[in-house]
Protein backbone atom coordinates (compact mmCIF):
# COMPACT_ATOMS: atom_id res chain seq x y z
CA UNK A 1 0.00 0.00 0.00
CA UNK A 2 1.38 3.86 -1.21
CA UNK A 3 0.19 6.69 -0.42
CA UNK A 4 -2.90 6.06 -2.81
CA UNK A 5 -5.80 5.00 -2.16
CA UNK A 6 -5.53 1.01 -1.85
CA UNK A 7 -7.05 0.51 1.68
CA UNK A 8 -9.44 2.45 3.07
CA UNK A 9 -7.92 1.23 6.65
CA UNK A 10 -4.79 3.04 4.58
CA UNK A 11 -1.31 2.18 3.98
CA UNK A 12 0.65 4.72 3.15
CA UNK A 13 3.48 2.86 1.53
CA UNK A 14 6.12 5.82 0.77
CA UNK A 15 4.46 5.65 -2.06
CA UNK A 16 1.56 6.89 0.08
CA UNK A 17 -1.16 4.59 -0.62
CA UNK A 18 -4.49 4.23 1.51
CA UNK A 19 -6.63 0.94 2.93
CA UNK A 20 -9.98 0.86 4.86
CA UNK A 21 -11.73 -0.91 7.90
CA UNK A 22 -10.93 -2.52 8.03
CA UNK A 23 -9.24 -0.95 4.14
CA UNK A 24 -6.54 -0.89 2.57
CA UNK A 25 -4.44 -1.41 -0.37
CA UNK A 26 -1.41 -4.09 -1.28
CA UNK A 27 1.65 -4.08 0.81
CA UNK A 28 1.64 -1.20 3.17
CA UNK A 29 -0.73 0.85 1.63
CA UNK A 30 -3.77 2.15 3.14
CA UNK A 31 -6.88 0.69 3.73
CA UNK A 32 -10.58 2.29 4.53
CA UNK A 33 -9.39 2.78 7.28
CA UNK A 34 -5.02 2.54 6.10
CA UNK A 35 -1.87 3.91 5.53
CA UNK A 36 1.60 4.02 4.67
CA UNK A 37 4.23 1.42 4.46
CA UNK A 38 8.03 1.81 3.50
CA UNK A 39 9.98 4.40 4.28
CA UNK A 40 8.70 4.46 8.04
CA UNK A 41 12.06 4.32 9.90
CA UNK A 42 13.60 1.19 9.06
CA UNK A 43 16.51 0.10 10.49
CA UNK A 44 18.50 -2.63 10.58
CA UNK A 45 20.34 -3.62 14.04
CA UNK A 46 18.20 -5.80 16.81
CA UNK A 47 18.40 -3.44 19.41
CA UNK A 48 16.45 -0.50 17.28
CA UNK A 49 13.73 -3.12 18.32
CA UNK A 50 13.93 -2.66 21.77
CA UNK A 51 10.83 -1.58 23.27
CA UNK A 52 11.66 1.61 24.14
CA UNK A 53 12.86 2.42 20.33
CA UNK A 54 9.88 0.63 18.91
CA UNK A 55 7.61 3.20 21.03
CA UNK A 56 9.59 6.05 20.22
CA UNK A 57 9.29 5.42 16.43
CA UNK A 58 5.58 5.00 17.17
CA UNK A 59 5.25 8.25 18.73
CA UNK A 60 6.91 9.76 16.26
CA UNK A 61 4.57 8.61 13.16
CA UNK A 62 1.56 9.61 14.70
CA UNK A 63 2.80 13.14 15.50
CA UNK A 64 3.85 13.43 11.64
CA UNK A 65 0.55 11.43 10.46
CA UNK A 66 -2.53 10.61 12.59
CA UNK A 67 -5.34 13.03 11.44
CA UNK A 68 -6.35 14.49 14.81
CA UNK A 69 -2.85 15.55 16.44
CA UNK A 70 -4.81 17.76 18.90
CA UNK A 71 -6.09 14.49 20.36
CA UNK A 72 -2.78 12.59 21.14
CA UNK A 73 -1.87 12.59 24.62
CA UNK A 74 1.94 14.04 24.63
CA UNK A 75 1.95 13.20 28.38
CA UNK A 76 2.16 9.37 28.53
CA UNK A 77 5.53 8.03 30.13
CA UNK A 78 6.14 4.96 27.69
CA UNK A 79 8.12 3.53 30.90
CA UNK A 80 4.50 2.40 31.82
CA UNK A 81 3.77 0.23 29.21
CA UNK A 82 4.72 -3.45 28.67
CA UNK A 83 3.63 -3.43 24.69
CA UNK A 84 3.54 -1.02 22.32
CA UNK A 85 -0.15 -1.31 21.73
CA UNK A 86 -0.71 -0.54 25.17
CA UNK A 87 1.22 2.82 24.68
CA UNK A 88 -0.94 3.26 21.21
CA UNK A 89 -3.88 2.88 23.16
CA UNK A 90 -2.94 5.26 25.71
CA UNK A 91 -1.41 8.33 23.22
CA UNK A 92 -4.49 7.98 21.33
CA UNK A 93 -7.32 7.49 24.17
CA UNK A 94 -8.01 11.33 23.90
CA UNK A 95 -9.22 10.84 20.14
CA UNK A 96 -10.62 7.31 21.66
CA UNK A 97 -12.88 9.22 24.28
CA UNK A 98 -14.45 11.26 20.75
CA UNK A 99 -15.10 8.32 18.85
CA UNK A 100 -12.46 9.52 16.64
CA UNK A 101 -10.61 6.39 16.69
CA UNK A 102 -12.43 3.43 18.18
CA UNK A 103 -8.82 1.31 18.20
CA UNK A 104 -8.49 1.83 14.59
CA UNK A 105 -4.68 2.51 15.36
CA UNK A 106 -2.58 -0.59 15.89
CA UNK A 107 0.60 -2.69 15.36
CA UNK A 108 -0.08 -5.41 13.22
CA UNK A 109 2.80 -7.53 11.32
CA UNK A 110 4.30 -6.59 7.74
CA UNK A 111 4.56 -10.35 6.77
CA UNK A 112 1.49 -11.74 7.92
CA UNK A 113 -1.36 -8.52 6.28
CA UNK A 114 0.99 -8.99 3.24
CA UNK A 115 0.39 -12.66 3.16
CA UNK A 116 -3.19 -12.01 3.81
CA UNK A 117 -3.99 -8.95 0.62
CA UNK A 118 -1.58 -11.33 -1.96
CA UNK A 119 -3.22 -14.66 -1.27
CA UNK A 120 -6.36 -13.83 0.25
CA UNK A 121 -5.71 -17.21 2.86
CA UNK A 122 -6.10 -17.21 6.69
CA UNK A 123 -5.79 -20.41 8.98
CA UNK A 124 -8.15 -21.44 11.10
CA UNK A 125 -11.76 -23.47 10.72
CA UNK A 126 -12.93 -21.22 7.72
CA UNK A 127 -16.35 -19.41 9.93
CA UNK A 128 -17.70 -16.63 11.06
CA UNK A 129 -19.13 -16.32 14.55
CA UNK A 130 -21.29 -14.29 16.41
CA UNK A 131 -22.23 -14.40 19.86
CA UNK A 132 -25.76 -13.72 22.10
CA UNK A 133 -24.17 -12.50 25.05
CA UNK A 134 -27.61 -12.26 26.77
CA UNK A 135 -28.48 -16.20 26.14
CA UNK A 136 -24.50 -17.10 25.86
CA UNK A 137 -24.63 -18.58 22.79
CA UNK A 138 -22.42 -18.43 19.81
CA UNK A 139 -23.47 -19.16 16.08
CA UNK A 140 -21.85 -19.76 12.98
CA UNK A 141 -23.16 -16.90 10.65
CA UNK A 142 -20.93 -17.67 7.93
CA UNK A 143 -18.99 -20.30 6.69
CA UNK A 144 -16.23 -20.20 3.89
CA UNK A 145 -16.70 -23.18 1.48
CA UNK A 146 -12.91 -24.37 1.36
CA UNK A 147 -12.62 -24.15 5.22
CA UNK A 148 -12.09 -27.48 7.19
CA UNK A 149 -16.15 -26.37 8.68
CA UNK A 150 -17.86 -26.26 6.35
CA UNK A 151 -16.43 -30.12 5.20
CA UNK A 152 -17.99 -31.34 7.92
CA UNK A 153 -21.27 -29.73 7.60
CA UNK A 154 -21.05 -26.70 9.62
CA UNK A 155 -22.58 -23.80 7.80
CA UNK A 156 -24.70 -20.30 8.80
CA UNK A 157 -27.10 -21.37 11.89
CA UNK A 158 -25.21 -24.47 13.19
CA UNK A 159 -24.53 -23.49 16.66
CA UNK A 160 -21.32 -24.25 18.63
CA UNK A 161 -22.48 -25.89 21.57
CA UNK A 162 -19.39 -27.33 23.36
CA UNK A 163 -15.65 -27.44 22.73
CA UNK A 164 -13.41 -30.26 24.03
CA UNK A 165 -16.33 -31.14 25.67
CA UNK A 166 -17.22 -27.69 27.84
CA UNK A 167 -20.24 -26.37 27.34
CA UNK A 168 -20.10 -23.01 25.31
CA UNK A 169 -22.47 -21.82 27.59
CA UNK A 170 -20.28 -22.14 30.73
CA UNK A 171 -17.28 -20.69 28.80
CA UNK A 172 -19.77 -17.33 28.05
CA UNK A 173 -21.39 -17.55 31.35
CA UNK A 174 -17.45 -17.46 33.00
CA UNK A 175 -15.35 -15.43 30.82
CA UNK A 176 -17.67 -14.37 28.02
CA UNK A 177 -16.94 -14.16 24.27
CA UNK A 178 -12.69 -13.68 24.95
CA UNK A 179 -13.06 -17.41 26.71
CA UNK A 180 -14.40 -18.78 23.69
CA UNK A 181 -12.16 -17.97 21.73
CA UNK A 182 -9.69 -18.98 24.34
CA UNK A 183 -11.30 -22.97 23.80
CA UNK A 184 -10.97 -22.42 20.15
CA UNK A 185 -6.98 -21.91 20.46
CA UNK A 186 -4.54 -20.29 17.74
CA UNK A 187 -5.22 -19.93 14.15
CA UNK A 188 -2.45 -22.05 13.09
CA UNK A 189 -2.38 -25.03 10.66
CA UNK A 190 -2.99 -27.87 12.87
CA UNK A 191 -4.60 -27.21 16.15
CA UNK A 192 -7.30 -29.27 16.09
CA UNK A 193 -10.68 -28.82 18.82
CA UNK A 194 -13.30 -31.11 18.90
CA UNK A 195 -16.92 -29.49 18.26
CA UNK A 196 -20.38 -30.21 19.26
CA UNK A 197 -22.51 -28.39 16.82
CA UNK A 198 -26.65 -28.06 16.90
CA UNK A 199 -28.16 -27.85 13.28
CA UNK A 200 -31.10 -25.71 12.70
CA UNK A 201 -33.39 -29.11 13.06
CA UNK A 202 -32.28 -29.43 16.41
CA UNK A 203 -30.00 -32.19 15.40
CA UNK A 204 -26.25 -32.40 16.98
CA UNK A 205 -22.87 -34.12 16.15
CA UNK A 206 -19.68 -33.81 17.77
CA UNK A 207 -16.45 -33.51 15.44
CA UNK A 208 -12.84 -32.64 15.51
CA UNK A 209 -11.67 -30.20 13.24
CA UNK A 210 -8.18 -29.31 12.53
CA UNK A 211 -7.51 -25.47 11.74
CA UNK A 212 -6.16 -25.11 7.80
CA UNK A 213 -4.97 -23.02 5.39
CA UNK A 214 -8.18 -21.47 3.51
CA UNK A 215 -8.62 -19.39 0.99
CA UNK A 216 -10.93 -15.75 1.73
CA UNK A 217 -12.63 -15.93 -1.14
CA UNK A 218 -14.65 -12.65 -1.25
CA UNK A 219 -17.56 -13.33 -3.84
CA UNK A 220 -19.46 -16.98 -2.31
CA UNK A 221 -19.58 -19.40 -5.32
CA UNK A 222 -22.90 -20.38 -3.48
CA UNK A 223 -24.68 -17.12 -3.00
CA UNK A 224 -22.19 -14.23 -3.35
CA UNK A 225 -23.88 -13.07 -6.97
CA UNK A 226 -27.13 -13.48 -8.35
CA UNK A 227 -30.00 -11.86 -10.26
CA UNK A 228 -33.54 -12.33 -7.84
CA UNK A 229 -36.34 -11.84 -9.13
CA UNK A 230 -38.68 -8.55 -7.53
CA UNK A 231 -42.25 -9.51 -9.05
CA UNK A 232 -41.00 -9.57 -12.44
CA UNK A 233 -37.58 -6.63 -12.15
CA UNK A 234 -34.42 -8.51 -12.39
CA UNK A 235 -32.62 -7.40 -9.27
CA UNK A 236 -28.66 -8.22 -8.76
CA UNK A 237 -27.91 -9.15 -5.79
CA UNK A 238 -23.78 -9.28 -4.63
CA UNK A 239 -22.89 -10.48 -0.82
CA UNK A 240 -19.46 -9.02 -0.79
CA UNK A 241 -17.61 -10.50 2.08
CA UNK A 242 -14.44 -8.18 2.07
CA UNK A 243 -12.52 -5.62 0.63
CA UNK A 244 -9.23 -6.72 1.31
CA UNK A 245 -8.68 -9.19 -1.03
CA UNK A 246 -7.66 -8.73 -4.50
CA UNK A 247 -9.09 -10.77 -6.20
CA UNK A 248 -12.40 -9.11 -5.46
CA UNK A 249 -11.90 -6.93 -9.00
CA UNK A 250 -12.10 -9.89 -11.14
CA UNK A 251 -15.08 -11.23 -9.02
CA UNK A 252 -17.14 -7.93 -8.99
CA UNK A 253 -16.10 -7.78 -12.73
CA UNK A 254 -17.36 -11.17 -13.38
CA UNK A 255 -20.65 -10.24 -11.70
CA UNK A 256 -21.73 -7.09 -12.98
CA UNK A 257 -21.15 -8.10 -16.46
CA UNK A 258 -23.78 -10.68 -15.95
CA UNK A 259 -26.18 -7.30 -14.34
CA UNK A 260 -25.73 -5.79 -17.45
CA UNK A 261 -26.02 -8.43 -20.21
CA UNK A 262 -29.46 -8.76 -17.99
CA UNK A 263 -30.54 -5.46 -17.57
CA UNK A 264 -30.09 -5.03 -14.49
CA UNK A 265 -30.49 -1.35 -13.28
CA UNK A 266 -31.65 -2.40 -9.18
CA UNK A 267 -29.38 -3.63 -6.50
CA UNK A 268 -28.88 -5.06 -3.03
CA UNK A 269 -25.24 -4.96 -1.78
CA UNK A 270 -25.15 -6.99 1.31
CA UNK A 271 -22.29 -5.47 3.11
CA UNK A 272 -23.84 -7.03 6.68
CA UNK A 273 -20.46 -8.33 7.66
CA UNK A 274 -18.13 -6.54 5.94
CA UNK A 275 -15.31 -5.11 7.78
CA UNK A 276 -13.71 -3.19 5.00
CA UNK A 277 -10.48 -3.39 2.80
CA UNK A 278 -9.44 -1.85 0.14
CA UNK A 279 -10.07 1.28 -1.03
CA UNK A 280 -9.08 0.31 -4.52
CA UNK A 281 -12.11 -2.32 -4.64
CA UNK A 282 -14.56 0.23 -3.54
CA UNK A 283 -13.25 2.54 -5.77
CA UNK A 284 -14.07 -0.21 -8.75
CA UNK A 285 -17.28 -1.22 -6.89
CA UNK A 286 -18.61 2.30 -7.37
CA UNK A 287 -17.33 2.73 -10.90
CA UNK A 288 -19.51 -0.52 -11.30
CA UNK A 289 -22.95 0.79 -10.37
CA UNK A 290 -21.92 4.27 -11.79
CA UNK A 291 -22.06 4.19 -15.34
CA UNK A 292 -23.81 7.19 -16.13
CA UNK A 293 -21.59 9.02 -13.39
CA UNK A 294 -18.20 8.97 -15.21
CA UNK A 295 -16.39 11.69 -14.60
CA UNK A 296 -18.42 13.07 -11.89
CA UNK A 297 -16.95 12.90 -7.56
CA UNK A 298 -17.02 9.16 -6.52
CA UNK A 299 -15.43 10.47 -2.96
CA UNK A 300 -12.58 13.00 -1.64
CA UNK A 301 -10.01 12.17 0.20
CA UNK A 302 -8.46 14.60 3.28
CA UNK A 303 -5.60 14.61 5.50
CA UNK A 304 -4.36 16.24 8.29
CA UNK A 305 -3.92 20.23 7.41
CA UNK A 306 0.44 19.52 7.25
CA UNK A 307 -0.52 16.86 4.87
CA UNK A 308 -2.96 18.48 2.63
CA UNK A 309 -0.99 18.25 -0.30
CA UNK A 310 -1.90 14.59 0.02
CA UNK A 311 -5.71 15.34 -0.15
CA UNK A 312 -7.41 13.84 -3.26
CA UNK A 313 -10.97 13.69 -5.30
CA UNK A 314 -11.69 10.15 -6.97
CA UNK A 315 -13.62 10.61 -9.63
CA UNK A 316 -15.86 7.56 -11.14
CA UNK A 317 -14.10 6.18 -14.08
CA UNK A 318 -15.22 4.08 -16.66
CA UNK A 319 -15.74 0.12 -16.65
CA UNK A 320 -17.05 -1.95 -19.62
CA UNK A 321 -19.04 -4.10 -16.82
CA UNK A 322 -21.14 -1.50 -15.64
CA UNK A 323 -24.73 -0.51 -14.46
CA UNK A 324 -25.96 2.73 -14.46
CA UNK A 325 -27.49 1.59 -10.79
CA UNK A 326 -31.05 3.64 -9.92
CA UNK A 327 -32.02 2.25 -6.74
CA UNK A 328 -29.47 0.54 -4.15
CA UNK A 329 -30.25 -1.10 -0.69
CA UNK A 330 -27.28 -1.61 1.16
CA UNK A 331 -27.50 -4.72 3.96
CA UNK A 332 -25.35 -3.31 6.95
CA UNK A 333 -25.15 -4.24 10.52
CA UNK A 334 -22.96 -3.27 13.56
CA UNK A 335 -19.76 -5.53 11.30
CA UNK A 336 -20.36 -3.21 8.20
CA UNK A 337 -17.23 -0.54 8.53
CA UNK A 338 -15.00 1.47 6.59
CA UNK A 339 -14.86 0.70 3.15
CA UNK A 340 -18.11 -0.69 2.91
CA UNK A 341 -19.62 2.81 4.37
CA UNK A 342 -17.73 4.23 2.21
CA UNK A 343 -19.48 3.15 -0.96
CA UNK A 344 -22.78 3.70 0.23
CA UNK A 345 -22.19 7.25 1.52
CA UNK A 346 -21.01 8.14 -1.56
CA UNK A 347 -24.03 8.01 -3.62
CA UNK A 348 -26.73 9.43 -1.05
CA UNK A 349 -26.11 13.30 -3.24
CA UNK A 350 -26.83 10.86 -6.47
CA UNK A 351 -29.64 8.48 -5.46
CA UNK A 352 -31.12 10.21 -2.58
CA UNK A 353 -34.28 8.50 -1.49
CA UNK A 354 -33.64 5.85 -4.19
CA UNK A 355 -30.79 4.58 -1.27
CA UNK A 356 -31.58 2.92 1.88
CA UNK A 357 -29.72 1.52 4.59
CA UNK A 358 -31.43 -2.48 5.55
CA UNK A 359 -30.49 -4.23 8.58
CA UNK A 360 -29.62 -1.92 11.39
CA UNK A 361 -27.14 0.49 11.71
CA UNK A 362 -23.10 0.35 10.86
CA UNK A 363 -20.40 0.40 12.62
CA UNK A 364 -19.39 4.42 11.80
CA UNK A 365 -15.67 4.39 10.49
CA UNK A 366 -14.97 7.60 8.10
CA UNK A 367 -11.45 7.53 8.74
CA UNK A 368 -8.94 5.55 6.84
CA UNK A 369 -5.48 4.37 8.19
CA UNK A 370 -2.52 4.41 6.37
CA UNK A 371 0.56 2.06 6.77
CA UNK A 372 4.27 2.70 8.15
CA UNK A 373 6.69 0.05 8.31
CA UNK A 374 9.82 -0.61 10.33
CA UNK A 375 10.74 -3.81 8.46
CA UNK A 376 13.69 -4.38 10.52
CA UNK A 377 11.41 -5.54 13.41
CA UNK A 378 8.21 -6.71 11.05
CA UNK A 379 6.24 -3.64 12.37
CA UNK A 380 3.91 -1.87 10.65
CA UNK A 381 1.97 0.75 12.44
CA UNK A 382 -1.85 1.17 10.99
CA UNK A 383 -2.69 4.62 12.04
CA UNK A 384 -5.97 6.81 11.59
CA UNK A 385 -4.21 9.38 8.63
CA UNK A 386 -7.34 10.54 6.64
CA UNK A 387 -11.10 10.75 5.87
CA UNK A 388 -13.11 10.19 3.64
CA UNK A 389 -16.31 12.52 2.33
CA UNK A 390 -19.02 12.48 -0.62
CA UNK A 391 -19.28 14.98 -3.61
CA UNK A 392 -21.25 17.42 -1.15
CA UNK A 393 -18.60 16.74 1.62
CA UNK A 394 -20.91 14.53 3.76
CA UNK A 395 -19.48 11.96 5.82
CA UNK A 396 -18.03 11.86 9.23
CA UNK A 397 -20.72 9.09 10.51
CA UNK A 398 -18.84 7.96 13.47
CA UNK A 399 -22.14 6.41 14.94
CA UNK A 400 -23.02 4.93 11.58
CA UNK A 401 -24.56 5.07 8.35
CA UNK A 402 -28.20 5.32 9.69
CA UNK A 403 -27.83 8.75 10.19
CA UNK A 404 -26.74 10.55 6.92
CA UNK A 405 -28.66 7.79 4.75
CA UNK A 406 -31.80 9.66 2.91
CA UNK A 407 -33.65 5.96 3.98
CA UNK A 408 -32.88 3.45 6.08
CA UNK A 409 -35.30 0.01 6.68
CA UNK A 410 -34.69 -1.82 9.93
CA UNK A 411 -34.49 -5.90 9.24
CA UNK A 412 -33.10 -8.93 11.00
CA UNK A 413 -30.08 -10.59 10.07
CA UNK A 414 -32.10 -14.33 9.63
CA UNK A 415 -29.12 -16.76 10.13
CA UNK A 416 -31.84 -20.00 9.57
CA UNK A 417 -31.87 -18.68 6.23
CA UNK A 418 -28.86 -18.56 3.84
CA UNK A 419 -27.00 -15.54 1.98
CA UNK A 420 -28.48 -14.66 -0.83
CA UNK A 421 -32.03 -16.39 -0.11
CA UNK A 422 -34.80 -13.87 -0.95
CA UNK A 423 -36.93 -14.49 1.87
CA UNK A 424 -34.35 -14.15 4.25
CA UNK A 425 -35.33 -11.08 6.52
CA UNK A 426 -32.68 -8.49 5.85
CA UNK A 427 -32.74 -9.37 1.79
CA UNK A 428 -37.00 -9.40 1.75
CA UNK A 429 -36.80 -6.05 2.85
CA UNK A 430 -34.13 -4.95 0.70
CA UNK A 431 -36.37 -6.26 -1.92
CA UNK A 432 -39.76 -4.03 -0.13
CA UNK A 433 -37.67 -0.97 -0.61
CA UNK A 434 -36.25 -1.37 -3.99
CA UNK A 435 -40.12 -1.75 -4.56
CA UNK A 436 -40.87 0.99 -3.20
CA UNK A 437 -43.18 -1.09 -0.77
CA UNK A 438 -42.76 0.59 3.35
CA UNK A 439 -40.48 -0.23 6.01
CA UNK A 440 -40.04 0.72 9.58
CA UNK A 441 -36.69 3.06 10.00
CA UNK A 442 -33.90 1.49 11.90
CA UNK A 443 -34.44 3.13 15.13
CA UNK A 444 -30.83 4.17 16.06
CA UNK A 445 -31.21 7.19 13.49
CA UNK A 446 -31.03 10.37 15.84
CA UNK A 447 -34.36 12.26 15.35
CA UNK A 448 -36.54 9.85 15.12
CA UNK A 449 -39.22 8.14 16.59
CA UNK A 450 -39.52 4.88 14.77
CA UNK A 451 -40.29 1.64 17.13
CA UNK A 452 -37.94 -1.14 16.62
CA UNK A 453 -40.70 -3.62 15.47
CA UNK A 454 -38.38 -6.33 13.50
CA UNK A 455 -36.60 -6.54 17.01
CA UNK A 456 -33.44 -8.31 15.64
CA UNK A 457 -31.82 -10.49 17.63
CA UNK A 458 -28.41 -8.98 19.19
CA UNK A 459 -25.54 -10.68 17.92
CA UNK A 460 -22.03 -9.49 18.25
CA UNK A 461 -19.28 -11.01 15.80
CA UNK A 462 -16.97 -12.57 18.14
CA UNK A 463 -13.42 -10.71 17.88
CA UNK A 464 -10.11 -11.47 19.94
CA UNK A 465 -8.96 -9.21 22.52
CA UNK A 466 -6.03 -9.31 20.14
CA UNK A 467 -6.96 -9.95 16.09
CA UNK A 468 -4.99 -11.37 13.56
CA UNK A 469 -4.31 -8.96 10.46
CA UNK A 470 -7.14 -10.81 8.93
CA UNK A 471 -9.77 -10.80 12.10
CA UNK A 472 -9.29 -7.51 11.96
CA UNK A 473 -10.51 -6.80 7.99
CA UNK A 474 -12.98 -10.10 8.40
CA UNK A 475 -14.99 -9.61 11.86
CA UNK A 476 -15.57 -12.49 13.54
CA UNK A 477 -13.32 -15.23 11.69
CA UNK A 478 -11.97 -18.09 13.13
Amino acid sequence: MGLGRTFLTATLAFSLAACGGGGGSSSGGSTAGGGASSGGGNTGSTGSCSLGSRQDWVLSQLNEWYLFPDLLDQTVNRTNHSTVQSYIDAVVAPARAQDRDRFFTFLTSIAEENALISSGSSAGFGIRLAYDQAANRVFVVEAFENGPAFAEGIDRGSEIVAIGGQSVASLMASGGPQAVVNALGPNDSGVTRSLTVRQLDSSEFTASLAKAEFSLDPISDRYGARILDNGGTKVGYVNLRTFIVEDANRQLREAFGTFRNEGVTQVILDFRYNGGGLVSVADLLGDLLGANRTGQIFSKTIYRDSKSALDETRLFATEPQAIAASRIAVIGTGGTASASELVANAFIPYLNNNLALVGTDTFGKPVGQIARDRSACDDRLRLVAFRTVNTNDGGDYYSGLAAVMPKTCEAPDDITKQLGDPTEGSIATALDFLAGRSCTAIAAVPGTTAASSAAPERRELMMPNVPSPAQIEIPGLQ
